[in-house]
C-alpha cells in the first residue's frame, strides 16, 4: 500500500503557497473584468455573405484599441461584438471598420450594458458561490451523519469546503496572472466555470470520503484512522485519476480548438478540474487526519 497521508506536510506547503500567492495577486492586481461586470456596448451585425473570421474582425478593429473587445460568431452569418466603450462616436467607428470587411453588412442592434446591471451580476455571482459552498458543506455533514467516530460528520464537510476554497482560489489566481500579462478577461462564463468546478471537485472528494466511511464501519475501531484513510485513498486513486484524465483531455482539446467563445470557460475548467483532482486526493483526505491528530493531541 502506498503511503500518501504521512507526506501531507509537503502537500500543505505546496497548496498553501499557491493559495496565499493567489490571494496576494488578487489583492494587488485583481481580476480583469469583462463587459459583463464593467458595462459597455454590445453590437450585433449581420453580413451579406459568409461572415469574416474572428481574426479578420479583430484585425479590422485593431486601430480603435477597444478595451474588453470580444467577438462571438453566430448563425446566419451574424456576429456579436462587445467592448467597454459606450460612446456613440465609438459605436459609429466600430461599424465603419466592420463595413470595410463587408460594405453590405447590417447593424441589427446596439445595446448598452449599464454599470448597475454589472454590479448586480457581481453580487449574484458571489452569492451563488457562497451558497453553493454552504450547501455542499451541509449535504456532506448530513450524508456522513452515521460516521461520528473518530471524526465528527460535520468535519468531513469542513475538509471538503477547505479543499473547494483551495480549488477556486487557485483557479482565480491563475486568471489574475493571465489577465495581468495577457489581457484575458472574466465574465459570466468564468463564474459558471467556478460553480462547475465546485460540483466536480466535491464529487471526487465524496468518493474518497465514502470509501473511508465504509472502511471505518468495517474496521470497528481496531485500525488506526490514518491507515484507514491511506487505504481508502489507495483503493480510489486509480478511479479518481482515470476519471479526471478523461475530462482533462477533453477540456484540453476544447481549450485549444473550441474557439474564442468557449476558450476562457474551458480553460478555467481545465485548471479547476486539475487542481480539484489533486485536492481531493492530497488535501481533503489529509485534512481529516490532521483534524483527528489535533483532537488526540488536545485530549
Amino acid at each position: 500500500m502506498m503511503k500518501i497521508i504521512n507526506k501531507r506536510k509537503y502537500f500543505y506547503v505546496f497548496s498553501g503557497t499557491l493559495f496565499v500567492a493567489s490571494l496576494v495577486l488578487l489583492a494587488v492586481w485583481g481580476l480583469r473584468f469583462g463587459i459583463d461586470f464593467t458595462g459597455g456596448t454590445e453590437m450585433d451585425v449581420a453580413f451579406s455573405k459568409t461572415a469574416p473570421t474572428v481574426a479578420q474582425m479583430s484585425g479590422a478593429l485593431k486601430d480603435l484599441k477597444l478595451d474588453g473587445l470580444t467577438i462571438q460568431p453566430a448563425s446566419n452569418n451574424q456576429a456579436m461584438l462587445q467592448y467597454m466603450s459606450s460612446s456613440d462616436e465609438t459605436n459609429a467607428q466600430v461599424f465603419a471598420a466592420v463595413q470595410k470587411l463587408d460594405p453590405n453588412v447590417k447593424q441589427l442592434s446596439v445595446d448598452f450594458i449599464g454599470s448597475s446591471v454589472s454590479a448586480q451580476l457581481k453580487s449574484s455571482a458571489v452569492w451563488a458561490i457562497i451558497l453553493s459552498v454552504i450547501g455542499i458543506a451541509l449535504y456532506i455533514a448530513w450524508a456522513f451523519r452515521k460516521v461520528s467516530r473518530p471524526v465528527a460528520s460535520w468535519k468531513y464537510g469542513t475538509g471538503a469546503v477547505i479543499a473547494l476554497a483551495h480549488d477556486i482560489t487557485i483557479t482565480t489566481g491563475v486568471f489574475v496572472v493571465l489577465g495581468h500579462f495577457y489581457g484575458i478577461e472574466v465574465g459570466v462564463p468564468f463564474i459558471a466555470a467556478l460553480l462547475t468546478i465546485l460540483g466536480y471537485s466535491v464529487n471526487d472528494t465524496i468518493v474518497v470520503f465514502d470509501r473511508t466511511r465504509e472502511n471505518l464501519l468495517r474496521s470497528s475501531g481496531k485500525e488506526d484512522f490514518e491507515d484507514v484513510v491511506d487505504r481508502s485513498l489507495n483503493q480510489t486513486l486509480a478511479r479518481s485519476i482515470n476519471t479526471s484524465m478523461t475530462v482533462i483531455l477533453v477540456l484540453f482539446a476544447l481549450t485549444l480548438f473550441g474557439g474564442a467563445s468557449i476558450h476562457d470557460f474551458s480553460l478555467a475548467l481545465l485548471i479547476g478540474v486539475t487542481f480539484g483532482t489533486y485536492s481531493s486526493i492530497y488535501v481533503a483526505s489529509a485534512l481529516l487526519v490532521t483534524i483527528y491528530k489535533f483532537q488526540v493531541k488536545k485530549a
